[in-house]
């Protein structure tokens, strides 16, 4: 393999830039020649290619977000949009491709394998950790710290003034960042997609828990199914106007920030194996880290399954919180 292309795709998170220099410097050392897609699979098709070398990866491990850009194409899901990307890739002379993205990505990816034979090797870069085939995505270890950040800085205002907050975080179909950062906040309830939300039983819990307690925080994962924080917040307000309630949308601040050392490192190892998958003639699979091994994934198995969530950690949250 003579030469290769790598590119950021979809939702941005911590670490794609390590994973990204890991990538460059591996196939630098391999002597092979990259190439850098700016905007995702949008600079596919507009012929967005620029060339890298070990240099230009020079003093991104620690930078959030991507240098090369990222963004969602509705275009590459058309049949002429793929085409236009295939015409650029053989034009560049590109015998492989190193994907960072998260769901949607390996979608296209394997879309385009019907019509491609150029091999892709992707690395799970999305904050939600939704990706089966990896213990840990790129950018999961710094979301839930900063949740957790964020949230402590709640908790003390929250204390002085004896309020009851319900924050958001993102999850949109996976409550695994609510999970882990409620459960490192002590967070009095943790609401999440994969399980029915009972606003009934919340109050009761609430009514329940220890006089003393002033302060009280929920998690609410967005897609929770009774309809995110506010709706949440109001239905409990009616049953417990007693309470000074808030409501906290923490947002895109958990896409940003400089990586932690965690994510660093399993980006760098997820990168550099995704080079030496190419060439050991691997193709349309994700590099994961299961029990600290590196493990590689068939996309269609990596984007059609949702880990389970531990109903262990769930019943610990109900016992810690009293």
């Amino acid at each position: 393999m003579k030469k290769i292309a790598v590119l950021t795709s979809g939702g941005d998170s911590p670490g794609m830039n390590a994973c990204l220099r890991a990538v460059v410097r591996t196939a630098v050392y391999h002597k092979i020649e990259v190439m850098g897609i700016m905007h995702g699979y949008n600079g596919m098709i507009k012929d967005e290619f620029i060339k890298m070398d070990a240099k230009s990866v020079a003093s991104i491990i620690n930078r959030g977000g991507t240098i090369l850009k990222t963004a969602r194409s509705t275009e590459f899901m058309t049949t002429e949009g793929r085409d236009k990307a295939l015409t650029n890739l053989k034009k560049h002379g590109i015998e492989g491709v190193v994907i960072i993205g998260g769901d949607g990505s390996f979608k296209g990816a394997l879309e385009f394998s019907t019509m491609c034979d150029i091999p892709f090797v992707g690395c799970p870069g999305t904050i939600d950790n939704d990706l089966q085939g990896t213990d840990f995505t790129i950018g999961y270890d710094t979301a839930i710290n900063t949740v957790v950040e964020a949230v402590d800085k709640i908790r003390d205002t929250a204390e002085s003034h004896d309020r009851l907050f319900f924050v958001e975080v993102m999850g949109r179909d996976a409550g695994l960042i609510a999970l882990r950062a409620g459960i490192g906040v002590g967070a009095e309830s943790i609401l999440i997609p994969e399980t029915k939300t009972d606003i009934d039983d919340l109050v009761v819990r609430l009514k329940n828990k220890r006089k003393s307690k002033t302060s009280k925080i929920i998690i609410v994962a967005e897609g929770d199914e009774a309809g995110g924080a506010f709706k949440i917040a109001q239905e409990v307000k009616k049953q417990l106007p007693e309470y000074d309630t808030r409501v906290t949308i923490l947002g895109h601040i958990q896409r940003g920030g400089n990586p932690s050392a965690m994510d660093r490192v399993n980006s760098s190892r997820m990168g550099f194996a995704a080079v030496e998958a190419l060439m050991q003639g691997k193709k349309n699979c994700m590099v994961g880290i299961i029990n600290k091994k590196i493990e590689y994934t068939p996309f269609e198995n990596a984007v059609k399954h949702n880990p389970e969530l531990d109903p262990d950690l769930m019943r610990m949250v109900n016992i810690l919180s009293m």
